[in-house]
């Protein structure tokens, strides 16, 4: 237990023990097939896999996933199995955002043994829901 406490002091105070991961159908199928995934073309061209804390789940969905055409995902994972590649940082004066480089900051794919969860997003009357999401 002294081993887990000190590796959770050496993280931001926002620290959780879960962040999630908004997939499409498509990245969610290639995530089970591969064991392994890179995301979407923001997170390629980012050199990072974009992530959510739970209370920003909602506002991300909002904000970039209102008018998808495809099924969409809510991965939950792990984020003590992501070790030192997430990396908490500031996106704004007031929020900063869980994002997984991997080790070394290289670029390395989401593993899917981290993932704990996944979920189906409903979208009805402009809100999305799922049980995670409670």
């Amino acid at each position: 237990m002294a081993a887990k406490e000190e590796v959770r002091s050496g993280r931001e105070d926002e620290e959780e023990k879960y962040v999630y991961r908004i997939s499409t159908d498509k990245e969610w199928e290639e995530f089970q097939k591969n064991e392994s995934c890179f995301g979407g073309q923001l997170d390629k061209s980012s050199g990072f896999i974009h992530l959510s804390k739970l209370d920003q789940v909602m506002s991300t969905l909002q904000n970039f996933f209102l008018n998808a055409k495809v099924d969409l995902y809510l991965l939950q994972i792990d984020a003590n199995k992501l070790g030192d590649g997430l990396v908490y940082e500031a996106v704004d004066g007031t929020n900063s955002f869980p994002h997984f480089y991997g080790p070394s900051r290289s670029f390395s794919p989401l593993p899917l043994d981290a993932v704990t969860k996944a979920e189906k997003l409903v979208l009805a009357d402009g809100q999305f829901s799922c049980s995670l999401l409670k």
